[in-house]
This record gives C-alpha cells, sequence and structure tokens, in this order.
C-alpha cells in the first residue's frame, strides 16, 4: 500500500457512486476523514492521493448488525484484529459485535472493556451489544442508549448464562430496555425434544443433515412469534436477526424500514446456501439458525426484495477447523467466517438479476444506518465520515482458504467463484485495504448514536 496513501485528502475520480437508490458518475473528494465534496468534477482540489475509479463502483461501506470477533476469552478462533482486518478486506466498514464472549458482556463495566479493546486494535468501526441474561436486568436498566448498539437477547440455546429462558425476565428486558431489542430466536425445548428423538436414533453420532430439523422451523417461528407478542405488548423497538424460514416471514411487515416497530435480518449465509450443501460441506456450513431448504431460501431472497426482510448482516462466527470436523455432532460449534466475502456473494444475486446495487446498498448501508440511529455514517454524503467501499463488478476471482485473512484460516466459500471483487475500502478516510493488502496501521472508531 503506497505509504502517502495516509494522507487526509484523498480525492477519487470516474467512479460510479451507488447511494441513496441512484448510480451516478461522480468525483468523491474526502479531507480530515470526511466526505467534502461529490460532484461531477473536483481534479481541482487540492488532493494528497488520486484514486482512478474508471470501471468501478462506489458504495458506503457495509455496516455489519451481527458479528462474533471472539475476544475477549475466545481468541485463538479469532480477535478484534484478525476479524476487522478480514472485515475490511470484503468491504465492510462498522460492526456491531455480540455478547456471547467469555466473559460474556452482561455488565456495563465489560461492555465498557469491549470498547477499549477494540479502540486499540479494531481496524474498522465498531460498537457492542449489552447482553441479556436471567440476572442482570438492572444492568439493561442503568445503559445509556448512546453507549451500545442495542440489548441482545438469545431467547434459544445459547453459551454460559446468555439464554433468557424466564418469562418473567424476558417481559422485564422488553418493559425496560432503554435501546432497541435484537434477538436470537430458536425455541429451546423444541430442540432439546428434536435432538433427544435423533439421539435415540444415531447416538452422538447425529449426521449434520440433521441440522435444520433439530433446530427446526418450528423452533424458530415459535420464538420469534413469542418475540413479536412481548415486543408489541410493552412497546418494544425489537429486531429479529438470521431469519431462516420461509414461514417465519408473514410475521413481519413489507414496506419502508422507518415505518415499522419490528423489523427483520437476514444473513448472506441464509440467502447463499441451502440444505443440500450440507452433503458436500458437511460441518462447515453448521450454524444457529440452520441453514435450510431451497424454498426457505427463495423466500428469503423474496423477502428481501419486497421490503419484508430491512437488514443484510453477516452473523460472523469463526471457529477453528479442526473444531469444526469434530465426528460428534453435539460438539462440532456452529458459526461460520463470512465477513471476507459477503459483499461478493450478495452481489451474485445482483449478476443473476435478482438484486440491484441500490437495494444492496440500502440492506448492508442504509438501513442499518437507520435502523441504529447511527450519526453521519451509512451514505455518501458531504459532511459524513468517508467510510467508502470501491467495488469491480465484472473481477471474477476464486474464494480460498489461503486467502482468508480470519484467524480460523478457511471459509465456507472455499473454491467458489465470484464475480465481483473488493478493489478498496476506506474507513473513516482512511485505507483499510488497497488492491488485495491490508493496512496493519489503521484504526477505525466508535460508532456514534444519535438518541
Amino acid at each position: 500500500m503506497p505509504t502517502n496513501f495516509n494522507h487526509n485528502r484523498l480525492l477519487f475520480v470516474n467512479g460510479r457512486v451507488v447511494n441513496q437508490g441512484r448510480i451516478f458518475e461522480a468525483d468523491i473528494y474526502v479531507k480530515d476523514g470526511r466526505i467534502d465534496a461529490v460532484g461531477s468534477d473536483l481534479s481541482s482540489k487540492p488532493a494528497d492521493v488520486t484514486i482512478n475509479a474508471a470501471g468501478c463502483h462506489i458504495f458506503p461501506g457495509m455496516i455489519d448488525d451481527q458479528v462474533h470477533f471472539r475476544e475477549p476469552g475466545l481468541t485463538r478462533k479469532g480477535d478484534i484484529l484478525s476479524e476487522s482486518l478480514a472485515a475490511a478486506a470484503g468491504g465492510i466498514t462498522s460492526f456491531m459485535e455480540m455478547p456471547n464472549t467469555m466473559p460474556a458482556t452482561t455488565t456495563l463495566a465489560l461492555l465498557e472493556e469491549k470498547y477499549q479493546r477494540a479502540k486499540a486494535t479494531s481496524a474498522i468501526n465498531y460498537a457492542f451489544y449489552l447482553g441479556g441474561a436471567n440476572d442482570n436486568i438492572e444492568e439493561i436498566k442503568r445503559l445509556d442508549p448512546k453507549r451500545a448498539c442495542g440489548v441482545k437477547v438469545f431467547m434459544g440455546a445459547s453459551t454460559g448464562n446468555m439464554l433468557v429462558d424466564d418469562p418473567v425476565v424476558l417481559e422485564q428486558i422488553f418493559a425496560h430496555a432503554p435501546t432497541l431489542v435484537a434477538t436470537h430466536c430458536e425455541d429451546t425445548p423444541t430442540i432439546e425434544a428434536n435432538a433427544q428423538q435423533l439421539k435415540e436414533k444415531y447416538g452422538t453420532a447425529i449426521p449434520v443433515t440433521e441440522h435444520p430439523h433439530i433446530r427446526s422451523t418450528e423452533a424458530c417461528f415459535k420464538s420469534t412469534e413469542l418475540a413479536i407478542a412481548l415486543a408489541r405488548r410493552h412497546g418494544t423497538r425489537l429486531h429479529v436477526l438470521h431469519l431462516s424460514t420461509a414461514d417465519e416471514l408473514v410475521l413481519f411487515a413489507k414496506g419502508d424500514l422507518t415505518s415499522k416497530h419490528i423489523t427483520a435480518e437476514c444473513c448472506v449465509h441464509h440467502l447463499h446456501f441451502c440444505d443440500e450443501d450440507y452433503l458436500t460441506l458437511g460441518s462447515r456450513i453448521k450454524c444457529n439458525p440452520a441453514i435450510k431448504t431451497a424454498q426457505d431460501r427463495r423466500a428469503l431472497i423474496t423477502a428481501v426484495v419486497e421490503n419484508r426482510i430491512d437488514v443484510i448482516a453477516t452473523d460472523h462466527a469463526p471457529h477453528l477447523l479442526a473444531e469444526k470436523n469434530g465426528a460428534d455432532y453435539f460438539t462440532v460449534p456452529a458459526g461460520l467466517p463470512l465477513v471476507q466475502y459477503a459483499l461478493p456473494s450478495l452481489l451474485e444475486h445482483y449478476h443473476q438479476g435478482i438484486f440491484t446495487l441500490p437495494l444492496i446498498v440500502e440492506k448492508c448501508a442504509h438501513a442499518p444506518a437507520r435502523l441504529f440511529d447511527i450519526k453521519e455514517r451509512g451514505f455518501i454524503r458531504e459532511g459524513y465520515w468517508a467510510d467508502l467501499v470501491i467495488l469491480r463488478l465484472n473481477a471474477p476471482h476464486k474464494a480460498s482458504d489461503d486467502a482468508v485473512v480470519s484467524k480460523c484460516g478457511w471459509t465456507p466459500f472455499n473454491g467458489h467463484t465470484f464475480q465481483s471483487k473488493v478493489v478498496t475500502t476506506i474507513v473513516s478516510g482512511k485505507p483499510a485495504f488497497h488492491q488485495g493488502e491490508l493496512n496493519p496501521d489503521v484504526r477505525g472508531m466508535r460508532v456514534a448514536f444519535e438518541r
């Protein structure tokens, strides 16, 4: 990466900007970390570095509202530095990280500790959820809405004490949360009953092909229905994460995000894979909620297009390949490393004529910024922080374990040829990734919320 690329005045010329429903040719001038001007001819601006983006599209950087970067406590799998660099290589400029680390982020003190860790090491912008638990309602009540992206509630099996299965506590969280509540919705009793039936048949050697039958459509629907009922009863701002079934979609309304009090997210892997892929990829695609049928995948894709699903994220959750290759179904961990190839995978739907470029930008940048009340990010606007990704749409390249930046060293997309490629990622006006090279010195900023 050119050393002078770290200067404060950057000029991007001849690119095609995708922003707020439009695609148009424009130059972008960045000064002191912010977008100073967007216009047709800015070549007279005094720039330290000029990047010719001819033949490329410029998006606002992806805001990923759901990642697991594993720090603290699980850093053999990943850490904030390694996973934020992988995200930068994939065109993601801001992340919101989940609380199921070790220890779990269920106190305000542990929440602030995470922010300090990220300040020292994160290559992209960062925010964190406070986790709900059966015993931390007072911490949730004391949360300053500007100090966290939201309160995360696992309404299904999770690690440690993160499962909130006490009905009284659930009522209290939905009644008193001072921010948006984001939920993982799977019904634990249903999962346990399904698992017991299959355990009686297979013992611990349950085939991974049974995973979507254990983490079943019924388990998802029942829990999502409960979350929505709680939100309606208490007037809670609810965001349901990683929908995976066609059945759940009937619980969510079509329409513009700004008119909704209950919103939905889906993830890139549920839009790309289906249950047929277990035969070749096995536990590499074991995740919770499970990847389900091709019919479910088609329904999710349709729901994105018709604005029933509001946000697309990754649920990036790395594990070591040795752990994923275990023989015991119950000990093989669930989760996939996804940030590096998230945008290229979504752009496959563009090449297939299903998603438009403005739709991808809406679901990955604009919508998360509006949903979480993020200040001055998520759009290409003068005065906003310069979080940008330059993409070459016609640049076929093969995803490879060898190219993976994440500490785990593998990708479920290994061997897949993507048609589009991330060329450059700019984070708060600084280059984090450029033409295949990462900038190990760049540091993101704490995401600010206008609440």
